[in-house]
């Protein structure tokens, strides 16, 4: 099993996780907030912004490997994986604007959902064809 392409989008979208964790943590130490909120807005939205990818990314990841791993072709698996690195992006960047409606954060996460639901569909028509 071979997952070059996968493994590109992983490295990058963790390099992506790891930005966010800084900025959780630059937060902390600013505001003095070893756990929790502090009830400080911004800490919140950084630590949302933090777990909500933490939440979708992984099972996306797990999604697009057993893409590439099933065959699925390579400029699809590459449509995905960029699809995703951006949808995660702008959710980040529209959530670090405002904590409520934002063009960044709707198309972000639309975006992802897409291409979790595009991975499924693509995974199992892999399986049952």
């Amino acid at each position: 099993m071979n997952l070059q392409i996968a493994a590109i989008y992983a490295s990058l979208l963790a390099i992506l996780y790891v930005i966010l964790s800084y900025r959780v943590a630059k937060r902390r130490i600013r505001f003095q907030v070893g756990l929790g909120t502090g009830q400080n807005a911004e800490l919140e939205r950084a630590i949302r912004i933090h777990g909500n990818f933490a939440e979708y990314v992984p099972f996306a990841l797990l999604l697009l490997a057993f893409f590439e791993a099933g065959g699925g072709a390579a400029w699809a698996v590459h449509g995905a994986g960029a699809a995703l690195l951006v949808a995660r992006g702008l959710h980040a960047m529209g959530l670090s604007q405002s904590s409520g409606r934002s063009p960044g954060r709707f198309s972000g996460v639309v975006a992802t959902w897409l291409v979790m639901l595009a991975l499924a569909i693509g995974n199992l028509a892999l399986r049952l064809s």
